[in-house]
C-alpha cells in the first residue's frame, strides 16, 4: 500500500469515527472510488509542467481550458503551497521536489508595492516551504514581502490599503480578504525580530474589527475610508450580490483571519468575533444541508444558485484551528462535515479531466461572471490545509 492510499484510509476512518462521536448523520460517505480519485488528482498536480508564467488558477471544464497566470496574479502562490502540503500529507519526496521548483516564481512579488496581496502570493508558497525545512532565502523573501506590504499602511485609517483601481468609486478601500495577508506580517516579526510588522497587523485587525461587521456578525466585503481623516465613507461590495448581501467567501475569510490573528496575539476580541461569524455561517437558514454554501447567502436565485467550495474549505480549515483554541465540538463537527461532503465523487474532479486541480464547484467572481462553478486553486489549498489540521488533531 502506497503512502497516499494509507493516508486516505486513515483519514476515512478518522472522519467516520468523528461523525459517530458528534452524532452527525451524513448522507455522504467516503468510498474507495473517492479515495482513488484523490490519488489521481494529487498525481496530476505533481506531473503538471513547470512554467514560471503559467501558474494554474482555475479551469473551465466545458472547454477544457486551464486559466494560467503569472506571479502578479493574487493566486500565484497557491499551487506551490499545494505541492508543499501534499508532501506533508504523503511524505512522497516527489511533491517536495516539485514544490521547490514552483516556489521561486512568486519571489519578485515580495517587492511589488502595487499589490495588497503580497501575503497570498508570497506566504502561501514560501511560508509553506518553511514548514518543511529551514531556508534562509525563504525567510528573507517573507521579511521583504512584509516590508513591502507595510508601505500600503495608512496610520490615519489604521489599515492596509486594498485595491488601487476604481478610484472614482472609492478613496481608500479595505476588503475583508486582507485579514489573510496579516499572517505574512506576524510571521515576519517572528523571523526578523522587528515588532513593526506585528504592530501594523494588529492595527489593521482592530480597524477591521471595528468597522467591517454588521450587528448580526456577518461582514461587509469592502469598507471605503477617507485617507485624510480615517472616517468611514461607505460600506459596500465588489464580489457580493449587493452591498447588503452576505458573500460566503468573505465570511470564511473573516473567521479564518481573526482566528489566525488570535494565534499570534491571544486577543480575546479576535476569537470572539471569529466565533460569532462562524455561528452566523453555520446556522444560516440558506446554508445547504451538506455544508457547502451558495456563493452568497442572500442571492435571490437560491436554491438554484452556484455553490462555492472555496468558501467551504476556508471555513473548514479555520474551524479546525478555532476548535483547537475553544474545544467547541460544534466547530469540529461542522469542519468534519464539510470534509466528508467534499470527500466524494460529487465534488472531486473526474479522473478523465487532465488538470492540476482537486475539487470542482467553486465560484470566483459571480458579479463579473468569472470562474463560476469551476475548479479553483485556492479551494484546493485550503482543502489540503484542512486535511493537515485534521490530521494534527
Amino acid at each position: 500500500m502506497n503512502r497516499v492510499s494509507y493516508f486516505s484510509l486513515i483519514l476515512g476512518f478518522a472522519l467516520l469515527t468523528t461523525a459517530c462521536k458528534s452524532g452527525i448523520n451524513s448522507q455522504i460517505k467516503t468510498s474507495a472510488s473517492a479515495e482513488h480519485l484523490l490519488e489521481t488528482r494529487y498525481r496530476m498536480m505533481m506531473e503538471y509542467p513547470v512554467d514560471s508564467l503559467s501558474m494554474p488558477r482555475s479551469m473551465t471544464i466545458k472547454s477544457n481550458l486551464i486559466k494560467k497566470v503569472p506571479s502578479r496574479d493574487w493566486t500565484s502562490g497557491f499551487f506551490a503551497g499545494n505541492l508543499w502540503q501534499l508532501y506533508r500529507l504523503t511524505g512522497n519526496p516527489d511533491y517536495k521536489k516539485q514544490a521547490e521548483k514552483w516556489t521561486p516564481f512568486s519571489k519578485k512579488e515580495s517587492v511589488n508595492r502595487g499589490s495588497h496581496d503580497v501575503g497570498f502570493k508570497v506566504f502561501c508558497a514560501f511560508g509553506e516551504g518553511l514548514k518543511v525545512e529551514k531556508n534562509s532565502d525563504y525567510e528573507k523573501t517573507i521579511i521583504k514581502g512584509a516590508e513591502t506590504l507595510c508601505t500600503r499602511f495608512n496610520e490615519k485609517v489604521g489599515a492596509i490599503r486594498s485595491w488601487d483601481f476604481n478610484k472614482e468609486i472609492w478613496d481608500y478601500p479595505v476588503i475583508i480578504d486582507n485579514m489573510m495577508n496579516l499572517e505574512l506580517l506576524f510571521e515576519a516579526s517572528k523571523l526578523s525580530g522587528n515588532k513593526k510588522y506585528h504592530d501594523i497587523a494588529v492595527k489593521h485587525a482592530n480597524t477591521t474589527l471595528k468597522n467591517q461587521f454588521r450587528t448580526d456578525n456577518s461582514c461587509y466585503h469592502v469598507i471605503d475610508y477617507d485617507p485624510n481623516t480615517g472616517a468611514v465613507r461607505k460600506k459596500t461590495t465588489l464580489q457580493g450580490y449587493n452591498d447588503d448581501s452576505v458573500w460566503a467567501r468573505g465570511q470564511s475569510w473573516a473567521v479564518y483571519g481573526f482566528t489566525m490573528s488570535y494565534r499570534y496575539t491571544k486577543d480575546k476580541a479576535y476569537i470572539d468575533q471569529a466565533e460569532a461569524t462562524a455561528k452566523f455561517f453555520m446556522t444560516h437558514q440558506n446554508l445547504p444541508e451538506d455544508g457547502i454554501p451558495y456563493w452568497d447567502f442572500k442571492d435571490p436565485g437560491i436554491p438554484n444558485s452556484a455553490r462555492d467550495v472555496s468558501a467551504a474549505t476556508i471555513m473548514a480549515s479555520a474551524l479546525y484551528e478555532l476548535y483547537g483554541y475553544t474545544k467547541n465540538e460544534s466547530y469540529l463537527a461542522f469542519a468534519d462535515k464539510i470534509i466528508r461532503t467534499l470527500h466524494s465523487e460529487k465534488y472531486i474532479l473526474n479522473k478523465e479531466i487532465n488538470a492540476p486541480f482537486i475539487l470542482d464547484h467553486s465560484t470566483g467572481n459571480w458579479p463579473k461572471h468569472d470562474e463560476i462553478d469551476e475548479p479553483i486553486v485556492y479551494a484546493d489549498y485550503y482543502f489540503l490545509e484542512a486535511l493537515l489540521r485534521k490530521k494534527d488533531l
